[in-house]
């Protein structure tokens, strides 16, 4: 660990998928004895969970869609974006920038290159992202969550670092916990969710999906499942009708006690929701959102699904009569779902946050190679995994 204080900034879309790892990383640089600077949008500045040592500078950042007719105005306010970064790198004069994708962290790391600053980018997901994708050539390192990352070309192969994605501490105290009891006659707890807001085609499918299991599974059911404000009565209705014992809300400031509870996870294939459940060890259905950038969320079960922890549904064939069979397949047994639980958990890379520091850390001082804590295997397993995406697509097109 170096112990000269150094300061960074962390350059950050504004959704939680981009910052829970940003926090993450704030928290582990802090412990070290570093500054942190946090470059993100309005949305950012406000999120719930933000360390309170973490300033956060909002800066401009024009989108790019397909209307060609607006790439001038997000032209404009990329470059004034970039402005700001390089006077805010002048009076804080970080050792290094770390990109964390979104539109947001555009601008910051444009003006990294033109102020000659490190960089290091960071993907969540397993497809490189496109701010991330547009980057690749110009950073010094990119760290991933994933060994394989689609969208990542293999001439980048030699600066890829395996790091894992960064969970919130409060979750990864729960790793060395045990898999809760699961006997065959004792609760079957569920917990749904999807994303911030909840998912709409959870609530439509799963209470009339838990309905359709034998009724000696069905009986045994404890529901806890997050849904959309204008959804929650009706949802509260179906559960009622099939008798299914169901908590309900928008929002659950403990999810972290209710993850520790469940037996059996349904909801979306976020990057942090996989990260968390692999760093607990939950088993889970996941039905991956199908507007999702590039279908990254499909290509985060890859993982998980290999490994025996998880099963995907499309959304399409996510239906009440196919979750049931799902369910059967994983629950039926309690073998089935300890074993799951623990592929789960074999999936998870609980020193994300210490490695990305490490990785982050090395900049400004040593060069890379001599202190980044990343095992030559592990090194050699990315750059295959890289070069294996790129052959399998190049194939596929």
């Amino acid at each position: 660990m170096n112990s000269a204080s150094k300061h960074f900034v962390l350059a950050a879309g504004g959704t939680g998928g981009h910052l829970t790892p940003a926090f993450a990383l704030a928290y582990e640089l802090e412990r070290r004895g570093h500054h942190i600077a946090l470059i993100t949008d309005r949305r950012g500045a406000e999120i719930p969970g933000k360390p309170d040592f973490l300033p956060a500078h909002v800066l401009p950042a024009g989108r790019f869609g397909k209307n060609p007719l607006k790439w001038i105005k997000g032209a404009s306010a990329v470059m004034e974006g970039r402005r700001m970064a390089l006077r805010l790198f002048e009076s804080f004069e970080p050792s290094a920038l770390v990109g964390f994708g979104g539109y947001p962290a555009l601008p910051a790391l444009l003006a990294a290159r033109s102020a000659g600053l490190p960089s290091v980018i960071h993907e969540q997901n397993a497809v490189l992202g496109r701010v991330n994708r547009l980057l690749a050539g110009t950073v010094d390192a990119i760290a991933t969550a994933y060994p394989e990352v689609d969208r990542l070309q293999s001439k980048f192969a030699d600066k890829v670092h395996l790091v894992g994605n960064p969970v919130r501490p409060a979750v990864l105290a729960l790793r060395e916990e045990p898999f809760p009891p699961f006997t065959e006659d004792g609760l079957l707890r569920v917990l749904v969710t999807g994303g911030s807001q909840g998912a709409r085609i959870l609530s439509q499918v799963v209470p009339d999906g838990l309905a359709m299991l034998p009724p000696a599974l069905r009986a045994r059911l404890q529901v806890t499942q997050q849904c959309r404000p204008e959804d929650l009565e009706a949802v509260r209705e179906r559960y009622a009708t099939h008798d299914i014992p169901a908590e309900l809300a928008t929002y659950f400031e403990d999810m972290e006690t209710r993850l520790a509870d469940a037996h059996l996870f349904i909801g979306r294939a976020g990057a942090s929701t996989i990260a968390e459940l692999t760093a607990v060890g939950r088993p889970a259905i996941l039905v991956p959102l199908p507007i999702a950038t590039d279908d990254h969320q499909a290509v985060n079960t890859r993982e998980m699904v290999k490994a025996g922890g998880a099963r995907s549904i499309r959304q399409p064939s996510f239906t009440g009569k196919e979750l049931a069979k799902q369910i059967q397949a994983m629950a039926q047994h309690p073998e089935t779902l300890a074993n799951a639980a623990h592929a789960a958990w074999n999936c998870g890379r609980p020193d994300a946050a210490e490695k990305l520091a490490d990785l982050v850390e090395s900049f400004g001082g040593a060069p890379i190679q001599d202190v980044i804590r990343v095992s030559g295997d592990t090194a050699s397993a990315v750059r295959a995994g890289v070069r294996s995406a790129v052959a399998t697509r190049s194939a596929s097109e």
